[in-house]
């Protein structure tokens, strides 16, 4: 049996022209197709279709949180540096100005999920601190759910 290596990605992403977590409607604009799509074009642009061709197969948006703007994607361990490097390049998800910043990179996902929940929990907490005694109940269902699914996520 043949295993594949794959390496995974942490981002964070910062679209430009927010004033605070729940600004704008980011839903639209930060999506496993969205991103995904913004990823391959800027693969294509910078790598050519030979480069884009080669990761087609590893490539995909495991994670989304709309509210932190966390994302994990999964890409094979040989095609990663040029992933990185492109997702370094894009500076736009759709029409909104975006740019990505790495918080971990790991080969499984056992360390990517920790990582990830991690920033979750500082992202939150940094948005209660801001937001004061005005965090309602929701709030607190969304940050239970965003682990939950992280927590569920497999290879």
């Amino acid at each position: 049996m043949v295993q594949f290596k794959n390496r995974y990605l942490v981002m964070e992403i910062f679209i430009h022209g927010e004033r605070d977590f729940i600004g704008r409607d980011t839903t639209r604009v930060i999506s496993s197709s969205s991103i995904s799509k913004a990823i391959k074009e800027s693969v294509q642009l910078n790598f050519g279709e030979c480069g884009l061709a080669l990761l087609l197969g590893s490539l995909q948006v495991k994670y989304v949180n709309t509210t932190t703007k966390i994302c994990i994607i999964r890409v094979s361990r040989s095609e990663y540096q040029k992933v990185w490097s492109a997702i370094t390049m894009i500076r736009s998800i759709g029409n909104n100005p975006a740019t990505f910043n790495l918080l971990d990179l790991s080969g499984c996902i056992r360390a990517c999920k920790k990582a990830a929940i991690k920033c979750e929990e500082a992202k939150y907490e940094q948005f209660v601190l801001a937001a004061g005694d005005s965090v309602g109940l929701n709030f607190t269902d969304a940050r239970k759910d965003s682990i939950v699914k992280i927590n569920a996520l497999d290879s």
